[in-house]
């Protein structure tokens, strides 16, 4: 039986001031975006999905320690996952703590129709810094350009190339990474120098502006195949395009 391919999408935001609306807004958002999504479940210890009557209110509750537990849709068939965690400020950049939102979809077409629309509302909802979609797959070797080997530094697979760990970029407002999704807010499109007219045309032709002033851009039309050598291309020469991008205009 072939696995189900995974869309992951993760946004990274200021870490949260006690309950302050935000991980409702992400759901909310979520559930606007994707037409039938209903967010109304938790897993039980034993990972069976639970009804949450009272969906709202017990978030609300349960919105602590700089988080929000883990929340499904309850089908098992198609599973929509979404989390947020308080990422530690000793392994975030300039020590300060973050907001990590962390969602997981079936990659099939209802959810690559509605990519853009879900993860903006993500990022915008948790009024993230910045933020990726990729494919599980894709994800996984997009990992390996901070994975530490036991020889020490990393060693990233099909020519990407080696970024800094989280907790050594200069900014929070920098990307740590790219994927086939990009969520720049305005702060991080500035500190990254996009959008550049005459440099970005292509990829402003992938692109949208959201609310805050942010920018939602896509690599490639179909989502991210790192087999694809076109895709591949794509990747490298976007972060080529942006050194800022994972610390290396440090490294230079």
């Amino acid at each position: 039986m072939t696995q189900q391919k995974t869309l992951i999408i993760t946004v990274y935001a200021p870490a949260l001031a006690g309950n302050d609306g935000r991980p409702l807004s992400v759901i909310h958002g979520m559930e606007k975006a994707l037409s039938g999504l209903r967010l109304e479940w938790r897993l039980s210890t034993g990972g069976r999905p639970v009804a949450l009557p009272q969906r709202d209110e017990w978030l609300s509750k349960n919105t602590v320690d700089g988080g929000f537990p883990l929340m499904c849709n309850g089908d098992i068939g198609f599973p929509v996952t979404v989390s947020g965690s308080e990422r530690d400020g000793l392994f975030s950049p300039g020590g300060h703590a973050q907001f990590q939102v962390h969602a997981e979809l079936p990659l099939e077409e209802p959810v690559i129709a509605a990519a853009t629309a879900i993860f903006e509302s993500m990022a915008e909802g948790a009024r993230a810094f910045w933020g990726r979609a990729a494919p599980d797959d894709a994800a996984a070797d997009i990992a390996h350009q901070t994975a530490p080997t036991l020889q020490g530094p990393p060693s990233p697979l099909r020519g990407l190339p080696a970024l800094k760990l989280f907790e050594d970029i200069r900014s929070p407002e920098i990307p740590y990474y790219l994927g086939w999704l990009n969520y720049w807010s305005e702060p991080a499109a500035k500190a990254i120098g996009f959008p550049d007219p005459a440099r970005d045309a292509d990829l402003l032709s992938r692109s949208q502006r959201t609310a805050s002033g942010g920018w939602v851009v896509q690599l490639t039309d179909a989502p991210l195949d790192l087999d694809n050598p076109a895709h591949l291309d794509a990747l490298k020469q976007t972060y080529e395009r942006f050194p800022e991008i994972g610390g290396r205009s440090d490294l230079r």
